[in-house]
């Protein structure tokens, strides 16, 4: 089994703390005095330092350190987060992650002007801020004088084979103020005994500081649940001192023989770190898709194994069953251990906006629903491109400028909202803007100049609207850097159907535009609907099935140019796929309409037999079949044969162009 590098596990761990100081910094950007968030920036920031310095990152660690000095100026209440020291910290926040990820690209001249940018926007102002009332009452956070303390510091005996320094939490406690170290010698062994990996020293200290007792915690916060750290107040009533639960630790000065252990006063606390969140597992995603890759083998053995055990022994099939409802079990499992929270997408989407807000000088907010909606990991990855295009162009074309906003009597901030939900197999994306809405006049201008449309072709505003997403479109009457080429909203409609999924636009003038987004909940294992066609035997995912209806002798024998069935009263052009596919010979005598919907859309796709449900395990096509549009994928069946995997949505745009054909055909008919 290979070993882990360590530099890569403190790369993924700083990239989790980095979300959480960005999270923070911008949090804090509209709750400038909120003393928690001051914290947890603080913390994310001296986790990321002490890790670094851990495991070599030492520039990173350099750097993190004079961040973190100017960054102090604000946990002292000495300066004030104001929107500029935000955005400089945001940007420091850029160069360590550069510092981390590609350090031979990394500037030091750069990391020195930020620096610099930070001492200046952090520079004391010449009088405290205030804290609102509710973080002066905790006595715990707010500033107080200098107080001395005395301290009792315990290491486990293995701190040195952990990686941890302790000459350079000293050098941190030194940083505090005023302060005298004395190591204790008299649990050192004897040489012949003594291993140098071990730690036998415990030490005493005398630290006078200004800053409140639970700084102790970001010093040893990596040692905390291995060490004993005992404070003891110098000075003042006991009331003063915080009330923090006693770690035990072996390594604690023991009590003389004979006498009892002494009890601690009430002027002694020790200092000890949160309760251990819930235990995790990093798993490379690697072996999560070669997992499903399994699970996807052993879905198609055992529907294999259902097949061959037709009309045995009912012993064989009671274990052929238990079989099914095991791998069924199994496959949820898998599932569910890919599915993540979108909210894990929504949190990049804060800073895109921060910087789109200041670099197009709008006020604009963003507020995000759903955040627990749960998807595959790999839908997730690929809809993060779709959705910057999208949010991009909401915050650049659809939102007003403040002063069009206030003239228009909506408020001076711009919205942008994501709302994320189930809907049974299927989860709906939106992203809504309460800007200016699509201007169908500019749309239809537009596609009639790019020849997208004939010059006064008879459109609605809904068949008008979609054509933002053709290639090469664009409404921007100049190109900028953000938008105006039109090369964005294509590649959101292509990704999106690459994902087998829709999308539908919504917008109303002088409200704003929503554009939705109609996705699988994975793209590894599909419920899909099995049904032939002639000898061949094809799978339509059950998502897009409504219901399934017998083609009547009626219908069956109208013109097979255009085929209508009525549905409670909807006409519903249906296709033979006997004919889309080519197939020879007779049909059944009872044909099959499966009907299918794809957003507002509907189609009936006619099949000779409908066989029932299958759990479809999808297998991409090869590059030689990239040009063919008709099939999103194939599955391999019980008995070993191959059934193709129909792209709805590939289908019904099919059954609207032959119905366009149609249409145009007979105009010219009636017009000679």
């Amino acid at each position: 089994m290979s070993e882990l590098d360590p530099a890569e596990i403190f790369r993924q761990e700083a990239s989790e703390l980095m979300e959480q100081l960005e999270t923070s910094l911008l949090d804090l950007e509209q709750s400038p005095q909120n003393q928690a968030l001051i914290d947890s920036a603080f913390r994310a920031l001296h986790t990321i330092k002490g890790s670094g310095a851990m495991f070599g990152f030492d520039r990173v660690a350099a750097f993190i350190h004079g961040f973190e000095t100017a960054f102090d100026q604000i946990r002292k209440g000495r300066t004030q987060a104001t929107q500029e020291l935000i955005k400089v910290a945001l940007d420091a926040k850029d160069h360590i992650r550069h510092l981390i990820e590609t350090p031979d690209q990394a500037d030091e001249a750069t990391g020195r002007r930020i620096l610099a940018e930070l001492a200046s926007v952090t520079e004391p102002t010449g009088h405290e801020v205030v804290s609102p009332p509710a973080a002066q009452s905790a006595s715990s956070s707010a500033e107080s004088a200098d107080a001395a303390w005395r301290l009792g510091i315990a290491f486990d005996s293995d701190i040195l084979i952990n990686g941890s320094n302790p000459l350079l939490m000293f050098d941190e406690l030194r940083g505090l103020g005023s302060c005298d170290l004395v190591a204790e010698w008299e649990n050192i062994p004897p040489l012949e005994d003594l291993n140098p990996q071990k730690m036998y020293l415990t030490w005493n200290a005398q630290l006078t500081m200004s800053h409140p007792i639970e700084v102790l915690q970001d010093v040893f916060m990596f040692v905390l649940d291995d060490m004993r750290l005992d404070v003891e107040s110098l000075a003042g009533p006991a009331e003063q001192i915080p009330a923090v639960v006693a770690s035990e630790h072996p390594a604690a000065k023991k009590p003389e023989a004979g006498s009892e252990a002494p009890q601690a006063p009430e002027a002694t606390s020790a200092v000890r770190a949160a309760p251990k969140e819930t235990a995790t597992i990093r798993v490379p995603a690697e072996r999560l898709d070669e997992m499903m890759d399994r699970v996807g083998e052993l879905v198609i053995a055992q529907a294999r194994l259902t097949q061959l055990v037709t009309g045995k022994d009912e012993a064989i099939k009671s274990v052929a069953e238990d079989i099914a409802r095991l791998t069924s079990g199994l496959r949820e499992a898998v599932m569910g251990i890919r599915m993540v929270p979108i909210g894990s997408l929504f949190v990049r989407f804060r800073r895109l906006l921060h910087d789109l807000s200041q670099d197009l000088n709008k006020e604009i907010r963003l507020v995000t629903v759903g955040d627990d909606t749960e998807m595959d990991k790999t839908m997730i990855e690929r809809l993060a491109d779709p959705l910057v295009h999208v949010i991009r162009n909401s915050a650049d074309h659809g939102l007003e400028d403040t002063a069009a906003r206030v003239a228009a009597g909506k408020s001076a901030t711009g919205q942008i909202t994501i709302v994320a939900r189930h809907a049974g197999a299927e989860v709906l994306l939106s992203i809504s803007d309460d800007g200016r809405g699509l201007d169908a006049r500019r749309i239809r201008q537009k596609a009639e100049e790019s020849g997208l449309i004939q010059p006064g072709a008879a459109l609605s505003d809904s068949e008008l609207y979609p054509l933002i997403f053709a290639p090469g479109f664009s409404t921007a009457k100049e190109v900028s850097a953000l938008s105006g080429r039109g090369v964005g909203m294509d590649v959101v409609k292509k990704t999106i159907e690459a994902m087998r999924g829709t999308v539908d636009i919504a917008t109303a003038p002088n409200k704003g535009t929503t554009i939705t987004f109609h996705l699988p909940l994975t793209l590894a294992i599909i419920e899909g609907l099995l049904v032939r066609v002639a000898d061949s035997r094809y799978v339509i995912p059950l998502t897009a099935v409504e219901e399934c209806v017998e083609l009547s002798e009626t219908e069956n024998t109208r013109s097979q140019g255009r085929s209508f069935l009525n549905i409670r009263g909807d006409l519903i052009p249906f296709l033979r796929l006997r004919e889309l596919f080519g197939e020879t010979g007779t049909p059944d005598v009872y044909q099959k309409v499966v009907i299918v919907s794809t957003g507002e859309s509907r189609v009936g796709l006619v099949v000779d037999q409908i066989i029932g449900s299958h759990q479809t395990v999808i297998k991409s096509l090869s590059k030689l079949h990239a040009d063919v549009n008709t099939f999103s994928g194939a599955t391999i069946l019980g008995d070993g044969a191959v059934a193709l995997i129909l792209d709805i949505i590939q289908i019904v745009a099919l059954a609207q162009t032959i119905e366009t054909r149609h249409k145009a055909a007979q105009l010219e008919l009636a017009s000679c």
